[in-house]
């Protein structure tokens, strides 16, 4: 990796974190990034520090390798928000932060983060909600598989014979998190250049319709497509819409094949194997007709790819510029040589035993990447205890 100089992407932005599952992942990318957050928990610890797996599958509240991946590079401290004394301890972190993310915590102690920044006009907060503030669905919660499904995410997955399916894990509020950590970020630069906080609300129903692609665009402009016989693209598993990419079995494994970007070159592969049948016969050149055409190279090669060693099959395909992709199990994504190069994996601290996990998804040439500490509940430094000017209402 690159030397660095030292310094650090987001060092003295400070951070008051009260986010939940829907937007935790964007506060994790901007503590990963070096700002000096402050994760805020109810005492006995948060809730999502009981999310499985755990570590030596013995449950409890450091024992979490999902919130030890979640809620890493914070600071923790114990806030009832339900009593004055913990009141009194929001309204302190909210004078010393420069950008708040929320998730409906200060609401639930009676803080309104409206009046907040009109106190302090430099602040920058990001509320994060289901649905957003305004609209008929506006009180409603979502899960991520709500989430998934009111966005029109679910409706794209499955096959034209099964039922939608979810994604796996939390793909929505990876999502939301990202746009969360975008928006955070956008609104201090701009506070920075202009001193002028602003609240940005940031909702999981319009990041995941963001997303649907040209799920979208194929139902406002069926009309001017070829393949369209109405304004919904009909769910196909594996299969690209264009029906130019898909998934099949080789042998030890299946691998996404595609006779794109270059035809001829997939067919004279085949050619070179005897595996070619009619295609020598394909008139590739009415640009009308080739999405047709790719469909009939791909129905070919399904029994040629299904006598292939995976492996070999997809390592033989990049030296050939093919791009093909080799669907690799979990197994070959932890033991993968391309990550180890690039010293992905990082280690997490749990109680003084190291466990490896994700690393960031960036890789800066002046900003170290540093993954390592996981807190327990209440447990901040004296040195940010001070710098917040600390007192003990209670």
């Amino acid at each position: 990796m690159a030397e660095t100089d030292g310094t650090t992407g987001l060092s003295g932005v400070k951070l008051l974190d009260l986010v939940d599952e829907r937007a935790i992942y964007g506060s994790k990318l901007l503590a990963d990034l070096d700002a000096n957050v402050v994760r805020v928990e109810p005492p006995g610890g948060e809730l999502l520090r009981g999310r499985g797996p755990f570590k030596g599958d013995v449950p409890g509240p450091t024992n979490s390798l999902w919130h030890a991946f979640f809620a890493s590079n914070r600071h923790s401290m114990t806030v009832d928000g339900t009593t004055d004394a913990g009141r009194r301890q929001l309204h302190r972190l909210l004078m010393w932060a420069d950008v708040v993310i929320d998730s409906g915590a200060l609401a639930e102690a009676g803080i309104d983060l409206e009046e907040e920044l009109a106190r302090r006009p430099e602040l920058v907060g990001v509320r994060v909600t289901s649905f957003g503030p305004e609209g008929p669905w506006k009180s409603y919660l979502a899960p991520d598989l709500v989430a998934s499904a009111l966005g029109g995410l679910a409706a794209t997955t499955g096959d034209v014979d099964t039922p939608p399916l979810k994604g796996f894990g939390e793909i929505a509020f990876y999502i939301s998190g990202s746009y969360t950590a975008i928006a955070a970020l956008s609104a201090l630069h701009h506070a920075r250049a202009t001193g002028e906080g602003q609240l940005v609300d940031v909702n999981v129903h319009e990041c995941i319709a963001s997303c649907l692609e040209h799920v979208l665009m194929w139902y406002w402009y069926h009309d001017s497509l070829p393949l369209a016989d109405g304004p919904v693209l009909p769910r196909r598993g594996a299969l690209h819409w264009s029906d130019g990419y898909d998934v099949i079995a080789a042998k030890g494994g299946s691998i996404m094949v595609t006779p794109t970007p270059n035809p001829n070159a997939q067919i004279a592969w085949l050619a070179e194997e005897g595996a070619h049948q009619d295609l020598l016969e394909v008139d590739l050149s009415d640009p009308t007709a080739l999405i047709g055409l790719l469909k009939q190279i791909t129905d070919v090669m399904r029994p040629w790819v299904a006598e292939k060693d995976v492996e070999q099959f997809f390592f033989e395909a990049q030296r050939r510029h093919m791009p093909y992709g080799w669907v690799l199990p979990l197994d070959k994504v932890v033991d993968n040589p391309q990550l180890a190069a690039r010293e992905w994996w990082q280690p997490y601290d749990i109680d003084g035993e190291s466990v490896q996990g994700p690393g960031a998804p960036y890789h800066f040439s002046a900003i170290p990447q540093e993954i390592a500490t996981y807190t327990k509940p209440g447990a901040a430094t004296e040195s940010i205890l001070a710098e917040i000017g600390w007192e003990d209402d209670a």
